[in-house]
Formats: C-alpha cells, structure tokens, sequence
C-alpha cells in the first residue's frame, strides 16, 4: 500500500483518487475504473487543534462516531471507547484533499477511521477475494453516507487499499492493473480546476430526477454506458487510439445530457475540445463545480488551447 509516515503525523496517510471513468453510470450498472492519486492526502492526527479547519474537522468527527454508534454491529465494529476518548482528547483530520472536487474527500476520512478503529478489520496484505471487496465497499458504503445521504463505499475502498479498482458492475469489483505510465508520453489525462465547490447530493438528485424519463433512460443505456464501458475496456487494454475515439462520444454525450452538471462557463470550452480535438472533457465526480477531468493525445497542445487554466497532468501514455 502506498503510504508513508510524516513526522507530524499521528496516523498513516490515506490518498485521494480519480474515477476515471463511471460516473453516473455506475449507479445504473456501467463498468468503471477508479485510481488512487498521490497528490492529495490525508491523516488522523491528535496535535495541533487550532486553526479554524482542525476545529470544524473536530466537530464533525463527534458527529460521525455518533452515527458510527448506529451502524449494525453485523456489518462492522469500532472500538469507540478509544475513538470518543481521541474524539474528546481533539483529534481531527488534517488533509489537503480538496472538499467538493470530485477526488474523494470524505472517502480519505473513512479510510482512516476504518484502520485505525474497526475490530477484524480487512487488510490489503490478505488475499483480496472478490467477496473480502464487496464486504469492504458495504462497510464503506454505510459508513460514507454520513457525509453524502447515499455512498457506493468506491472512494474509501480506493483509499483504503490504494490500488485500482475495477468496477464490473454493483456486486462485482476487482483490483486491478493499469497500463505503466510513459513519463514522456504526449498523451495524457489531466485535471482542470473549475474554481467552483461542487456538491453531491443536489446533482445526483438531478440525476435521478432525470431518470424518470424514458428517453434518458434510454440514452444512458444506449450511448452514456456503451461508451463508457468501452473506455475502461480500451484504458485497460492500453489501446489508447480507440479510447480517444470514445472518449469523444463519451464527451458529446455528457455535454448534451449532463448540461446542469457542467459549470455554465465551462459549456463553450467543452465544446471547443470537441470542435478541434485538442482535448476531450468529462465529469469527475458528481459535477456540479470542483475538478474535471480532461483527456489529450497532445498534453503541449492542451495547455495552449486551456492557457487559461491551470492543468494538473494525472497519467501519461
């Protein structure tokens, strides 16, 4: 597991990660690719509680053992005498994962507090059997939904084991490999900041919302989950010529049905990758503000055409 120790640090880190692809279509059974990404980080750390975010961190921690308290015990056990005691004693959790970006905040959390505090817990060093996964992304899920109403358990589970994970369908994930990165590959995936917090709960309730519909039904399955499956299939595969060519669809498809989770601004510039092919964009996450993910066969001729925004190279092939 990639983790390393900071000398400030009481815990070990637990990093952010990067659905690549999946969103939305995951809820609705689309495959999708999730990986770990070491820029963002956090830790639970008992030193140090006074700025202004240790102190809101604190808080909501109190709340959560409170709902870790509901949680059936069939499911999963904490020791809460020692996590209220650490609680009270002002423990928080200090992380520089951006909240509301589509990288996993809450899940880094989750992560965290499942190590340190759960009884049998599950380790990345056993055999990770497809039924150890599904029991783990239960947990997750039921603990995540503290913080968004409705958690799939993706984002902590990826933190947890640091590893890609491959979503086949709801009851069917695997860790996976990803093709090795070429550090002088023209070709790349990358962040691009909308300068916007984005929330969960209100886009996917728009989501669902939608679903009501016969014909977004009926676009998802047709268009938004084809493509979508066959990106993770061509990432997978490394044959990176055909996952541009989805990519494409991918992003016509979310540009024109997925429109109140783009940021208005950001429609023309959407539009603009698709016209000249510079670059294709995708939601990362829910939408709604935070990151979004962009995809290039030329990372120089991005950053000309994006020269306004500042990019964040993720992978490069």
């Amino acid at each position: 597991m990639l983790r390393t120790e900071n000398y400030k640090m009481k815990g070990p880190l637990f990093y952010s990660k990067i659905l690549l692809f999946g969103e939305y279509g995951i809820i609705k059974d689309s495959k999708g690719l999730s990986i770990p990404y070491n820029f963002y980080n956090g830790a639970l750390k008992t030193d140090g509680l006074d700025s202004e975010n240790a102190i809101k961190s604190n808080k909501n921690l109190k709340r959560f053992v409170e709902y870790l308290k509901g949680i059936s015990p069939e499911l999963v056990t904490f020791d809460l005498e020692t996590l209220e005691k650490d609680v009270e004693s002002g423990m928080y959790f200090e992380s520089s994962i951006p909240q509301g970006y589509g990288v996993g905040s809450s899940g880094a959390l989750v992560a965290a507090i499942y190590d340190k505090y759960a009884h049998d817990k599950i380790t990345v060093l056993e055999n990770l059997t497809r039924e150890k996964l599904m029991v783990l992304k239960s947990i997750f899920s039921e603990m995540e939904s503290f913080f968004h109403g409705k958690s799939s358990g993706l984002d902590p589970l990826n933190s947890y084991l640091s590893i890609p994970i491959l979503i086949n369908s709801k009851d069917h994930i695997e860790a996976t490999g990803i093709p090795s990165q070429k550090s002088d590959g023209k070709g790349a995936v990358f962040l691009l900041d909308s300068g916007m917090i984005g929330e969960t709960a209100p886009m996917v309730s728009i989501f669902m919302e939608n679903m009501k519909q016969e014909g977004f039904r009926k676009m998802l399955k047709n268009q938004f989950i084809k493509h979508t499956d066959a990106c993770v299939d061509d990432f997978l595969k490394g044959d990176f010529k055909s996952l541009f060519l989805n990519t494409k669809k991918l992003s016509k498809v979310a540009l024109n049905h997925f429109k109140p989770m783009i940021p208005q601004q950001f429609h023309e510039l959407w539009k603009k990758g698709l016209d000249t092919n510079d670059y294709y964009l995708k939601l990362c996450g829910s939408g709604g503000g935070g990151y979004i993910l962009g995809f290039t066969e030329d990372i120089e001729k991005a950053k000309q055409s994006l020269n306004d925004y500042k990019l964040e190279v993720v992978y490069n092939f």
